[in-house]
């Protein structure tokens, strides 16, 4: 079987840095951007990302089903993602060029957008990851397909760490969202074009047996390897959604170093990409579950250390993004290539293959970690008193770090050893 060719991996990988480019913002930003600026309440904030999500719920397995259904007529899953990107520019342009309206109003313009945001995201991401998943047959290729991919979403996220910041210090907040949008909308339209354009083929796949749409959502459940990864997937989800969601309000009341945050966030997620080649090597070596395993214990061994940082802790705050970022390379690049592998057992047994339907559960697991991060741990701060940016007494800051630091670990650590007595 001919292995694709690094330029052939790229034009299909470089979707991903639009996408993580979005992601970023969504799920960092926002939170703080509607509550700290705009003065939504953090429990209004929280209980709307999650309320988002349930509606969105639905939508990620559906879009699975219909991928399959369409991925061996004209287009194929491609007709999916050239129709999200513009639904998702235009959806990022709503979110942060927010009217000047009241609170009242403001929570339904945050939930409208961030509708045609999720449902945007999803029409690209859904189909976009499994094609990814359709490249090659080698188990050790598909590492290769998702580093490139996870790769290209790092720089994304570098992007997205910085250019807000930047553009924040120059125009102000408001405007500076505003213009984060506008710069955005080009670079996805251009991405998506070159992946369309350039992707390497897919491998020709079995159709799956059963069409009806019910049956083939039910399919991944049937399956006792994607069950058991899975729960693997939503702990480990969960446990890394919390500190994104709060990473913005630990930095500026916790650490009081926000002139940095663009540093702090280059520094992990360029820990993460640097950190990639090196889990592609080693999962080639031990396998991609002991791969993982060692990312899981790389990322607490890091991160339980934040909890007990105080104000100007600088250097060693620097040092755990960079520590815990090296962690977030296995976190990106082998559970997408460990779900590819858990799909061969249902050709195997002559079902065929649905990438799609495998992958609109992923996602759909990937979004409701975040909804129930946000959903859970904002209310959560707020209910013990922290309010941002404001004088927040000794409880609610130690409530803070503990929600972002040791909470985390403790998920992290149940998840390592749900796979761990998956091997």
């Amino acid at each position: 079987m001919q292995r694709a060719s690094a330029l052939q991996l790229a034009a299909y990988g470089i979707l991903g840095f639009p996408l993580a480019m979005a992601a970023l913002p969504i799920y960092v930003h926002v939170p703080h951007f509607y509550s700290d600026t705009l003065g939504l309440s953090l429990a209004s904030v929280g209980g709307l990302l999650l309320a988002a999500r349930f509606l969105d719920a639905v939508q990620d397995p559906l879009l699975g089903w219909w991928s399959d259904r369409r991925r061996d007529r004209p287009g194929g899953r491609w007709v999916f993602v050239l129709a999200g990107a513009p639904l998702l520019a235009l959806g990022m342009v709503g979110l942060f060029n927010p009217p000047d309206w009241p609170a009242s109003k403001l929570g339904l313009w945050l939930i409208a957008n961030l509708i045609i945001v999720y449902t945007a995201y999803s029409l690209v991401t859904v189909s976009y990851q499994a094609y990814g998943a359709e490249i090659s047959d080698d188990v050790s290729e598909r590492t290769r397909v998702t580093a490139w991919r996870e790769g290209f979403a790092l720089l994304g996220v570098f992007l997205a760490a910085a250019l807000p910041e930047i553009l924040k210090k120059e125009m102000g907040e408001r405007a500076g969202f505003a213009q984060f949008a506008w710069v955005f909308v080009p670079i996805v339209l251009a991405a998506t074009a070159l992946a369309w354009w350039r992707s390497p083929p897919a491998v020709a796949k079995p159709a799956p047996v059963d069409p009806r749409v019910f049956a083939a959502m039910m399919v991944p459940f049937r399956n006792p390897k994607f069950r058991r990864l899975a729960l693997v997937f939503v702990l480990n989800g969960i446990a890394a959604s919390i500190p994104a969601t709060l990473v913005l309000f630990f930095i500026e009341d916790v650490v009081k170093r926000s002139d940095l945050t663009a540093v702090f966030l280059i520094a992990y997620f360029a820990a993460g990409a640097a950190g990639l080649p090196g889990w592609v090597w080693l999962a080639r070596r031990i396998g991609k579950r002991r791969a993982w395993l060692v990312g899981m214990g790389v990322s607490i061994a890091a991160f339980v250390w934040a909890f007990q940082l105080g104000a100007g802790s600088t250097g060693a705050y620097f040092a755990i993004c960079v520590l815990s970022g090296l962690g977030l390379g296995a976190d990106l690049a082998l559970p997408p290539s460990i779900l590819a592998d858990v799909i061969d057992d249902d050709e195997a047994r002559g079902l065929g293959r649905s990438e799609g339907a495998y992958f609109g559960l992923w996602n759909l697991a990937t979004k409701m970690n975040l909804a129930l991060a946000a959903g859970l741990a904002l209310p959560l701060l707020g209910g013990f008193g922290y309010a941002p940016r404001s004088a927040n007494g000794p409880e609610a800051l130690f409530v803070l770090s503990a929600v972002y630091a040791l909470l985390p670990c403790a998920l992290k650590a149940l998840a390592a050893l749900a796979l761990w007595r998956d091997k």
